[in-house]
């Protein structure tokens, strides 16, 4: 994207949306100001409205490009394929869906940003622009940012630019030439390796570009944004694969966590994965987390059991044994539509919101992402997106009976005589503030 140092009134309109590739009507030539300078004129940027809960009224087909052995890995889709689900914009860009792609080409300097922020990670996805676009891609990124060197990181994609920030780039901060045009209307593989303080960017496989970030003030995490800025941009298969997991289960036995007082489950490891038979019962952590990324593995053993995992749940208690929010495993759908999940679906966070789709099936493993950051939940099942929630209720100790950020614990479920899961490959990342 081309970054254009200007007056702190058209900045801030400009940085309103940090986004994509569009030809503004009203050109506007650089001067030397650099962001940050102060003008009376200058009006607060509003924070982008989001809803308590990202939906999208799309009846879904289901495109899921992930092998199997991706989804493994742990990778996910940021982006369905069909719908904007999981992503808000912050201004008035005609960000649309054509052909699998994220698209977008008139309306002013704007952002595209996810629902939900990230730390650590690989990001790949595949861009094509326009001749004379100009757009970026934004990593750990504020929702509201003013500033392209102190709110987020900036991943320019533009084959000119006044101050030779060119496709590669990490604006204000790592200049890098790929000595070829990119806004050729073909498609480009674009991948960013986040991993502490260090960047990495490969364009194509070929083209590289390294920052180290060598400031105080160091980005640990943020949300990732796509930029319309001036030109035709299209984004397609944003994946993204969680990095700095820990895991929470050794495989031989079942450190780090014990059983909730009066629990009728049976549970066990067996081959390195830990058996739930029979209940109630629950298995909690016995340490807690509040705001994290959260990888594991379930699979039932028959057709339309109930299970769960708990999360920020208070202590259990023989009386109170699982006092917090629950990820549902239940892989059952109704009239033979995926689309309408039976009992509220495997990824729903049960009571709360639905999942969008049942993706998962019986006697299969699945592999379920959840990701909680203050009141924003997500959850993915087999790296497709089906829940994007905001909790919006009235603070409370049990998140039964309200919103909950304090930390808690992660508690495994035997929901009743019939329970028969098998449960592996925990995987956790706390998020930085």
């Amino acid at each position: 994207m081309k970054f254009i140092w200007i007056p702190t009134l058209v900045v801030l309109s400009m940085l309103i949306g940090l986004n994509g590739c569009s030809k503004p009507a009203n050109p506007v030539s650089p001067e030397p100001n650099p962001v940050g300078t102060s003008t009376s004129q200058a009006k607060p940027v509003p924070s982008p409205s989001k809803a308590p809960q990202s939906t999208d009224s799309t009846e879904l087909t289901y495109i899921n490009h992930l092998s199997q052995e991706q989804i493994d890995e742990g990778i996910i889709n940021l982006f369905d394929n069909e719908t904007l689900f999981g992503w808000h914009k912050q201004n008035d860009v005609n960000w649309s869906v054509v052909d699998e792609a994220i698209t977008a080409d008139s309306g002013p300097i704007g952002l595209l940003l996810t629902d939900l922020p990230f730390a650590d990670f690989e990001l790949t996805l595949e861009f094509r622009m326009e001749p004379g676009c100009n757009s970026g891609v934004f990593i750990r990124c504020a929702d509201d940012p003013k500033s392209p060197v102190e709110d987020c990181y900036e991943i320019n994609l533009a084959d000119e630019h006044p101050e030779g920030y060119l496709s590669g780039s990490v604006v204000g901060l790592s200049k890098f030439d790929p000595g070829v045009k990119l806004a050729d209307n073909e498609w480009h593989k674009l991948s960013i390796l986040a991993n502490g303080s260090s960047i990495e960017i490969t364009i194509d496989e070929t083209h590289k570009n390294r920052f180290d970030e060598t400031r105080d003030n160091i980005l640990r995490s943020g949300l990732i944004g796509l930029q319309k800025n001036s030109g035709e941009v299209a984004f397609r298969n944003i994946q993204l694969k969680p990095l700095q997991m820990e895991s929470l289960f050794t495989g031989e036995d079942l450190s780090g966590w014990r059983e909730v007082p009066g629990s009728q489950s049976v549970i066990d490891v067996v081959k390195q994965e830990i058996h739930v038979v029979s209940g109630p019962g629950f298995l909690e952590t016995i340490e807690t987390f509040d705001d994290f990324v959260l990888q594991f593995q379930a699979k039932t053993n028959a057709t339309e059991l109930n299970s769960g995992l708990f999360f920020r749940a208070m202590t259990g208690t023989e009386e109170n044994p699982s006092n917090g929010y629950e990820v549902q495993i239940h892989n059952g759908f109704k009239d033979d539509d995926r689309n309408q999940p039976n009992n509220a679906g495997t990824g729903a966070i049960f009571r709360r919101i639905d999942a969008r789709r049942v993706v998962s099936s019986d006697l299969e493993w699945c592999t379920i992402t959840l990701v909680a950051s203050g009141p924003h939940i997500a959850t993915w099942v087999n790296g497709y997106p089906v829940v994007s929630w905001e909790d919006t209720r009235e603070p409370d100790e049990n998140p039964r009976k309200g919103k909950r950020l304090e930390a808690g614990h992660l508690s495994l479920q035997g929901h009743d005589p019939t329970t028969d899961l098998y449960f592996k490959n925990f995987r956790i990342s706390n998020l930085p503030e």
